[in-house]
């Protein structure tokens, strides 16, 4: 019998008005979502008292996800055989992740040193797998890194407005900490990818936002309630019912933000998506700068557009993984972003904003 030829991989092509509405809503949600997410740890009430319920917040975001990803499985099928093993995990080291980034945001770190660190995930991956994997990168990977992580050491440096150095110092060590949580998601999404690849279980992306939101919607309660949230995020909603609807339209951001992700890879591809999404982050930084109040110094500025260099540089090397037959190392494809990705077949991932 002669050997099957190897699958070439099809590129989708939709029409400008579908790239318009995919992209105007990746950029609409997540643009909103940052400015929302700003709001949220900038707001005080009257007796100068500031949010400083992240668990809660957690619960409101993951619910909203849960509520859409319920009501598209609804009406699409839910899948059998969903390893709940893995998805409780990966659920668990989101959740925590989002939790790391939201607290370094109490905690007084910008919102686009936050943004500008998150860009820089592939470290743990890479640092983990070059000891324990013996995986090889190219310069051009390290250097795109190097880049990311130089950018945000001196936006950090060359900010504007100073913050105490404890809150600094506590601020970074938690945003470290959010890329290490993603790195372990990115280990287990791919134990989880194996897994149902060898049952023959095909997941579709709402599994992946339904459960895996389930599963950070059930810590994040547990973590609220054993952490004594609870009553003083009532307490501080209720005496300031303004923050109440900024979280509401927080939450509702981001899981209208992940119904255009799916759109948009389901029409298009991966490549695309991550275009956007890419992009997506810099403009974030930029309309934080610019109209949050987070000044910055000339040096700040030269750190924003050496991040930046490193970001887009994801771009290339994106395109550049998604034609190699075999990749040299882990896939930033399989790395979370600003959104988690998951790998659910060639041309379908998930995405989770963090």
């Amino acid at each position: 019998m002669a050997d099957k030829a190897p699958e070439k991989n099809v590129e989708k092509k939709g029409t400008l008005p579908q790239l318009l509405w995919g992209a105007g809503g990746i950029y609409a949600c997540f643009l909103y979502y940052g400015s929302l997410q700003e709001d949220v740890f900038k707001f005080a009430s009257e007796d100068g008292e500031k949010f400083k319920y992240v668990w809660c917040l957690q619960v409101m975001e993951a619910l909203a996800n849960v509520l859409v990803g319920f009501a598209a499985l609804a009406a699409t099928g839910f899948t059998r055989g969903i390893p709940h093993d893995l998805f409780s995990m990966t659920g668990f080291t989101q959740v925590l992740s989002k939790w790391c980034t939201n607290t370094a945001l109490r905690e007084g770190v910008s919102f686009p040193v936050a943004t500008l660190a998150k860009s820089a995930k592939m470290v743990p991956v890479m640092v983990g797998s070059l000891f324990l994997g013996g995986a090889t990168y190219t310069m051009r990977e390290y250097a795109q890194v190097a880049a990311i992580v130089i950018g945000t050491s001196i936006v950090s440096l060359g900010g504007g407005k100073k913050s105490s150095q404890e809150s600094s110092f506590i601020g970074l060590f938690l945003l470290v900490a959010s890329l290490c949580c993603d790195g372990l998601t990115g280990g287990v999404q791919k134990r989880l990818k194996a897994k149902t690849a060898e049952k023959g279980i095909k997941l579709k992306a709402y599994d992946f936002m339904f459960w895996t939101n389930a599963y950070m919607f059930i810590v994040a309660v547990l973590a609220a309630v054993l952490n004594g949230e609870v009553v003083g995020c009532i307490e501080f909603c209720t005496k300031s019912p303004a923050i109440f609807w900024v979280i509401i339209r927080f939450s509702t951001c981001s899981a209208l933000g992940q119904s255009f992700i799916f759109y948009t890879i389901s029409t298009f591809d991966p490549l695309t998506n991550a275009t956007v999404t890419t992009t997506r982050k810099i403009f974030s930084v930029l309309y934080s700068i610019l109209f949050k109040g987070n000044s910055l110094s000339n040096m700040g500025w030269f750190g924003v557009f050496v991040a930046c260099v490193g970001v887009v540089a994801d771009i290339f090397e994106k395109s550049h993984e998604s034609k190699a037959p075999i990749p040299k190392g882990p896939s930033k494809e399989d790395v979370n972003e600003e959104e988690v990705t998951v790998r659910t077949s060639p041309s379908l991932h998930h995405k989770i904003p963090a």
